[in-house]
Protein backbone atom coordinates (compact mmCIF):
# COMPACT_ATOMS: atom_id res chain seq x y z
CA UNK A 1 0.00 0.00 0.00
CA UNK A 2 1.82 3.34 -0.99
CA UNK A 3 1.80 5.85 1.49
CA UNK A 4 -1.30 8.14 -0.22
CA UNK A 5 -3.63 5.14 -0.27
CA UNK A 6 -2.45 5.04 3.85
CA UNK A 7 -3.85 8.24 4.15
CA UNK A 8 -7.16 7.78 2.51
CA UNK A 9 -7.64 4.70 4.65
CA UNK A 10 -6.75 6.63 7.85
CA UNK A 11 -8.91 9.23 6.66
CA UNK A 12 -12.13 7.16 6.37
CA UNK A 13 -11.24 5.79 9.64
CA UNK A 14 -11.28 9.28 11.22
CA UNK A 15 -14.60 9.80 9.61
CA UNK A 16 -16.11 6.58 10.87
CA UNK A 17 -14.85 7.24 14.34
CA UNK A 18 -16.69 10.95 14.34
CA UNK A 19 -19.72 9.50 12.73
CA UNK A 20 -19.63 6.75 15.50
CA UNK A 21 -18.79 9.71 18.30
CA UNK A 22 -21.88 12.24 16.79
CA UNK A 23 -24.03 9.44 16.96
CA UNK A 24 -23.57 8.40 20.49
CA UNK A 25 -23.76 12.26 21.34
CA UNK A 26 -27.23 12.23 19.85
CA UNK A 27 -27.84 8.97 21.65
CA UNK A 28 -26.73 10.66 24.83
CA UNK A 29 -28.71 13.58 24.68
CA UNK A 30 -31.97 11.43 23.96
CA UNK A 31 -31.70 8.76 26.81
CA UNK A 32 -28.55 9.24 28.56
CA UNK A 33 -28.79 5.27 30.28
CA UNK A 34 -29.07 3.67 26.81
CA UNK A 35 -25.78 5.62 25.92
CA UNK A 36 -24.30 4.38 29.10
CA UNK A 37 -25.14 0.77 28.42
CA UNK A 38 -23.44 0.88 24.77
CA UNK A 39 -20.82 2.23 26.30
CA UNK A 40 -20.38 -0.05 29.21
CA UNK A 41 -20.88 -3.08 26.42
CA UNK A 42 -19.45 -1.95 23.82
CA UNK A 43 -16.05 -0.03 25.41
CA UNK A 44 -15.54 -1.90 28.41
CA UNK A 45 -16.66 -5.43 27.55
CA UNK A 46 -18.55 -5.98 30.33
CA UNK A 47 -21.53 -8.32 30.06
CA UNK A 48 -25.52 -7.75 30.47
CA UNK A 49 -25.25 -8.86 34.11
CA UNK A 50 -22.16 -6.40 34.59
CA UNK A 51 -23.67 -3.25 33.30
CA UNK A 52 -27.00 -3.80 35.32
CA UNK A 53 -24.75 -3.77 38.48
CA UNK A 54 -23.08 -0.61 37.38
CA UNK A 55 -26.19 0.78 36.45
CA UNK A 56 -28.44 -0.80 39.11
CA UNK A 57 -31.02 -1.78 36.77
CA UNK A 58 -32.00 -5.32 35.81
CA UNK A 59 -30.09 -7.41 33.15
CA UNK A 60 -33.59 -7.31 31.57
CA UNK A 61 -33.80 -3.41 31.15
CA UNK A 62 -29.68 -3.68 30.06
CA UNK A 63 -30.91 -6.27 27.22
CA UNK A 64 -33.40 -3.89 26.22
CA UNK A 65 -31.57 -0.43 25.84
CA UNK A 66 -28.82 -2.71 24.32
CA UNK A 67 -30.78 -3.69 21.46
CA UNK A 68 -32.84 -0.12 21.14
CA UNK A 69 -29.44 1.56 21.33
CA UNK A 70 -27.91 -0.48 18.58
CA UNK A 71 -30.67 0.15 16.58
CA UNK A 72 -30.66 3.98 17.21
CA UNK A 73 -26.71 4.35 16.48
CA UNK A 74 -27.06 1.93 13.12
CA UNK A 75 -29.93 4.46 11.70
CA UNK A 76 -28.14 7.46 12.90
CA UNK A 77 -24.58 6.10 10.95
CA UNK A 78 -26.61 5.02 8.28
CA UNK A 79 -28.26 8.23 7.31
CA UNK A 80 -24.24 9.93 7.99
CA UNK A 81 -23.07 7.42 5.49
CA UNK A 82 -25.70 7.94 2.58
CA UNK A 83 -25.30 11.90 2.95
Amino acid sequence: MSLDEAAVVAGDRAAGLVALDDAFESLAAVDRRKCQVMELRYFEGLSAEGTAEVLKVSPETVARDWRLARTWLLRELSKKATK
